[in-house]
């Protein structure tokens, strides 16, 4: 019986312990999904500046979706015509919403912020010029992980 209590009290202890770890894991997804898909994007419009890209009338240079840093465009300045693509797949964000929207080719589970919207109130556009994450969820550095 004794025994039983202190495994009772040990495992209510250790559940907010692996919890917490489970969640600092998640995070460090998130992040590196971030990192991943903020770096295609800077390496598509560098391709772009550089003429890689074929330029589009009144364009920023940002891809039109993110299903464009998958699935590539034809390298204009390659006598061969090779694809270029920036990212094998788009990452997961591990706190999407459960039901993502579908929109801006992103399979609807990140935010794109078009190179238009305000820094303050991001939205989408013509373009993708950066992501954040769609959950309401708050970080354990208490931001928004949307924020991040």
């Amino acid at each position: 019986m004794v025994v039983m209590a202190v495994l009772s009290v040990l495992a209510l202890a250790a559940f907010p312990v692996a919890e917490l770890t489970a969640r600092r894991g998640k995070e460090e997804k998130l992040r590196a999904a971030l990192v991943e898909i903020r770096g295609a994007l800077d390496a598509y419009k560098r391709a772009y500046d550089e003429g890689h890209v074929a330029p589009v009338a009144g364009g920023s240079g940002y891809p039109p979706n993110l299903m464009a840093l998958v699935d590539g465009t034809l390298d204009q300045r390659d006598p061969a015509r090779r694809p270029l693509r920036f990212l094998r797949r788009i990452p997961a964000d591990p706190f999407a919403p459960a039901q993502p929207a579908p929109g801006n080719g992103s399979n609807g589970a990140w935010g794109a912020r078009a190179y238009a919207s305000p820094p303050n109130d991001p939205a989408p556009g013509d373009d993708v010029f950066d992501v954040y994450s769609r959950s309401d969820q708050i970080g354990l550095d208490n931001v928004p992980y949307r924020e991040w």
